[in-house]
């Protein structure tokens, strides 16, 4: 019964082995999977029209990235998005030399290769599309009634 009983825990390690082996791949392949695809497509991310105001002009917005679709939009996205989400870029509003001085810090700090004669044509892209507003991030709400609370 001594090796039975040996023979029997074996078994149940190497299962156990074979279990947390798989278990870890599943995982791994999931977080790959959720990395590559998740929600970069998911059309909830895909950015709404804004509401324009009198004579402005509309300007069209890529359906996959949300960017403005604009001359430089491609350079854009081949060089941004590999390493984050288009959101993080459309959220900004710099000038110029502060997209410029985000880059070399990218550069500096988050290895971001050099980006040759795509420089001035990314820049010149943010700086229109991008560009700071008198706004801030949503409008003053708007109270109808006020009304007082009693104790």
């Amino acid at each position: 019964m001594g090796n039975a009983h040996k023979t029997y825990r074996k078994r149940a390690r190497r299962l156990y082995r074979i279990l947390i082996v798989v278990s870890v791949l599943a995982l791994i392949t999931a977080i790959g999977a959720f990395y590559f695809y998740g929600d970069r497509h998911n059309s909830e991310y895909i950015v709404p029209p804004k509401k324009l105001e009198e004579g402005q002009i509309a300007k069209s917005l890529d359906s996959i990235t949300g960017f403005i679709q604009a001359p430089g939009m491609q350079e854009t996205i081949t060089h941004c998005t590999p390493c984050h989400s288009a959101q993080l870029v459309t959220q900004n509003r710099m000038t110029k030399e502060g997209w410029l001085s985000t880059i070399r810090w990218m550069q500096e700090t988050q290895n971001l290769w050099d980006l040759g004669d795509n420089e001035p044509i990314i820049l010149e892209y943010l700086a229109i599309n991008y560009a700071p507003q008198e706004k801030g991030r949503r409008e003053n709400l708007k109270v109808e009634a006020w009304y007082i609370l009693k104790e």
